[in-house]
């Protein structure tokens, strides 16, 4: 009760000299706190610390606020948010997430059984290799080397040997995508045919030549829901808060017209 009482005679003392140096326009220098706003307040800087604030904290929670709040009325009276981007790019984020929160964050099995199979491509699993490689720099004869080398291997099974490769030598379980980034297409066209558990080569690479052993593939697959449910219901909403900006613009987009310089050069 101390508590409290402290901080309504801190914001009536507030507001009180606000209304004083301000008295010309007396409705408009009232800074009004509620007890949703300072309830708000007090649970971010709880958030943000771990513990409850204390009695001085509060004070000076609450002044930091009627500063801001003052810095912002004074701001608006000088016209210092009109032509300025940043304000307006925030504004505009702050109406969105007001419209994005309009979204129920608990959607029925239903809809997302039914948003799943409408979508169920952006789950899909795709197949995965794993090989190891020598490597044969293409500055340096790679071809001729490569193929000696593997000849070499199948005549006297010698340890094959190639040169140092910057992204290392075994590779497990990479999509085609990971391998058509790191060694390129035509690699991946003669990778995905091989045998497995046999060198083979050489194979071209961005990079140059390569002898390989497919040593495992992983097909691709559709998971059941169950085991991507969390990702499915993330993307729901953010489709559903996509879908609600999207209409809340085109309900009001109507009521305001666009002009432009018919002269303007683009």
């Amino acid at each position: 009760m101390r508590l409290r009482i402290i901080v309504f005679f801190l914001i009536g003392l507030l507001i009180f000299i606000l209304d004083v140096a301000f008295s010309s326009e007396k409705n408009s220098k009232v800074i009004y706190i509620s007890d949703q706003e300072l309830t708000s307040l007090l649970s971010a800087w709880q958030s943000q610390v771990g513990r409850p604030p204390n009695d001085e904290e509060i004070v000076n929670i609450i002044n930091n606020f009627v500063q801001e709040e003052i810095l912002y009325r004074e701001a608006l009276l000088l016209n210092l948010d009109e032509e300025d981007r940043i304000i307006k790019r925030r504004l505009a984020q702050k109406i969105t997430f007001l419209k994005q929160e309009t979204v129920p964050e608990d959607p029925s099995q239903e809809e997302l059984k039914g948003f799943f199979q409408q979508n169920k491509g952006n789950y899909f699993v795709p197949a995965t290799y794993s090989f190891s490689h020598h490597y044969y720099s293409k500055e340096s004869s790679a071809k001729e080397r490569a193929t000696k080398a593997f000849n070499d291997y199948q005549t006297n099974e010698d340890e094959l040997k190639g040169d140092p490769f910057f992204l290392g030598k075994n590779f497990y379980q990479n999509t085609a995508n990971e391998i058509k980034k790191n060694f390129g297409e035509l690699f991946f066209s003669s990778i995905k045919n091989l045998p497995v558990n046999e060198w083979s080569g050489p194979h071209e690479s961005t990079y140059g030549y390569h002898i390989i052993m497919l040593k495992e593939v992983k097909a691709g697959f559709s998971p059941p829901l169950e085991k991507v449910l969390i990702k499915v219901q993330q993307d729901y909403l953010s489709e559903a808060q996509d879908k609600a900006i999207a209409k809340y613009i085109n309900e009001i987009r109507s009521q305001y017209r666009v002009v432009i310089d018919p002269d303007y050069k683009f």
